[in-house]
């Protein structure tokens, strides 16, 4: 039989990060959203938990647990905000996880250990503007010249890539041409204040206000040829393989902002009084919480299911893909009810669902849009 109880350390970790998020973030957080700001001091206390080196191998100064201990502290990040949620989930999956995967030793020994206390935070340069969900579009060049790429190009909406502590960014670039006549895609390591790359203003967003997403452009950037991360060539199929475990990620991230609306409806019934009782007595507030409470516990399943098969070794794409898109539509839908049991509080900022629905939209966007991820599952069924 299925068992998805916690292991004891897993559970520790949990309880941990939730009191680090009521106790810390959530009184804060609602000021840093409001003026637009990164706050720097609390990355500096999640890196001093050692959320950011999580999975990764204690050799190279991580946690040496699993994904799976990512996604559960994503979870309860997000339970009470998204925008430190994914600036973990980006530093982690998005940051550290190409140089672990792929990158050289060298590399690993150079970067890792301050990646995994969050020193430093790193970047994931995929998208560019004119290609979105098309990311082999890729525009952005990169030429080797006297033992050095030259890089040219810009990228769009990259998380994490202008803090003070950002230190490098992994682009993709065009270095070639295939046999067949494609394009030849390597990612690179750029460190932060490297000659040519600049890192453009904070975007006005929508939703996660907190974190930190920018343009990037390069100009004749140069950096040695040993910055290359992985196979020459095989930059593309290295970032798709790193996006499938990020939709694990997000899933986790996605459950967390629908639980947390679960949270805050639940308190906000008990407290909000009309007609002289609490709403939670009347029956259509209490059958939206309910509502709200199962696609929560379902979406959850879904996304310890893809992690599941991912730490076994199996194949699980369809399962991530089915997890991401599930558990991102089911944010989006939890937030739309929460906001409605708070009535015209819910419109209001200082209430943390206006938040959270303010966040939820872009679940069904970043990582592989909920179309791209209904093509891939429908690919994996052989339809297509």
């Amino acid at each position: 039989m299925l068992d998805y109880r916690l292991s004891d350390e897993t559970e520790a970790l949990r309880t941990t990060v939730r009191e680090f998020a009521r106790e810390v973030i959530a009184p804060q957080i609602g000021e840093f959203y409001e003026r637009d700001e990164f706050p720097v001091h609390i990355v500096r206390q999640m890196g001093e938990l050692g959320l950011f080196g999580l999975p990764l191998p204690e050799e190279y100064g991580g946690g040496g647990g699993t994904y799976f201990d990512l996604c559960v502290v994503l979870e309860e990040l997000a339970r009470v905000d998204s925008s430190m949620a994914i600036t973990v989930e980006a530093g982690v999956s998005l940051g550290a996880m190409p140089i672990y995967r792929f990158g050289t030793e060298e590399q690993k020994q150079q970067w890792l250990p301050r990646l995994c206390t969050g020193e430093v935070l790193g970047a994931f340069g995929l998208t560019e503007a004119g290609g979105g969900s098309d990311a082999g579009s890729t525009r952005t060049t990169a030429r080797l010249e006297d033992g050095s790429w030259v890089i040219n190009g810009s990228k769009a909406f990259i998380t994490n890539s202008g803090t003070e502590l950002t230190g490098l960014v992994t682009v993709t670039a065009v270095t070639g041409t295939r046999p067949d006549g494609g394009k030849e895609i390597s990612a690179i390591l750029v460190p932060s204040g490297t000659p040519g790359f600049t890192v453009g203003q904070r975007y006005s967003k929508v939703g996660w206000n907190a974190s930190d997403t920018r343009e990037l452009s390069f100009d004749d950037c140069r950096v040695p040829e040993e910055n290359l991360v992985g196979e020459r060539g095989r930059g593309y199929a290295q970032f798709l393989s790193i996006l499938d475990e990020g939709r694990i990620a997000i899933s986790a991230l996605s459950v967390g902002l629908a639980q947390g609306c679960v949270d805050e409806s639940v308190k906000y019934a008990r407290e909000r009084e009309a007609f002289g009782q609490p709403i939670g007595r009347n029956q259509a507030i209490q059958f939206m919480i309910a509502d709200m409470e199962v696609r929560a516990a379902t979406a959850r399943l879904a996304y310890y299911r893809a992690a599941e098969k991912m730490l076994r070794g199996e194949p699980f794409q369809r399962e991530a893909s089915i997890a991401k898109l599930y558990s991102s539509e089911v944010a989006m839908d939890n937030a739309r009810y929460a906001t409605q049991v708070h009535g015209g509080y819910g419109f209001m900022n200082e209430f943390p669902v206006g938040r959270f629905y303010r966040d939820a939209k872009i679940l069904e966007i970043g990582e592989g849009t909920s179309e791209v991820q209904r093509m891939l599952i429908a690919r994996d069924l052989g339809v297509g």
